[in-house]
């Protein structure tokens, strides 16, 4: 059982960032200069949590609806915990009032954002040496009345 809470980066720095780290700079050699930015302070971050109560994943909601900086350690990928996290933030961005999000996805990721909900919006563009898609969620419809 995955445990998720959002928090403010203030609370979530010292778990997030060695998930970050191993996720993006080891893994995906991302210099760590285009890691960290000042969107960080302003984000909500959402950490998920083990059984054991070890952080296991995270990822972003900026105020502009943006999610990003997701990243599950490697050994809890495949078992639904990056799904569970993009899901808590997009109802927390549902239920703040926002009515789309957008994400830039890693190519090699586009089935799993299309999966929960995403569509293509956009070129592929790099980002990082890494190619990016972006992708967008629409988080209201408003019915037609009838005639």
């Amino acid at each position: 059982m995955v445990r998720i809470e959002l928090m403010s980066w203030h609370e979530a720095r010292e778990k997030a960032s060695p998930i970050r780290f191993a996720v993006f700079v080891e893994e995906q050699r991302v210099p760590i200069e285009i890691e960290w930015d000042d969107q960080d302070a302003e984000s909500l971050h959402a950490l998920a949590y083990s059984a054991a109560g070890n952080a296991i994943a995270t990822g972003r909601l900026l105020p502009d609806g943006h999610i990003g900086r997701m990243a599950v350690l490697k050994e809890w990928r495949g078992k639904g915990v990056g799904g569970a996290i993009l899901e808590r933030l997009v109802a927390t961005a549902r239920e703040r009032g926002d009515q789309e999000i957008e994400l830039f996805a890693q190519t090699h990721a586009l089935a799993f954002y299309r999966s929960h909900g995403f569509v293509e919006n956009g070129e592929i563009f790099e980002e990082a040496g890494i190619p990016h898609q972006a992708m967008k969620r629409k988080l209201w419809t408003i019915a037609k009345a009838s005639p």
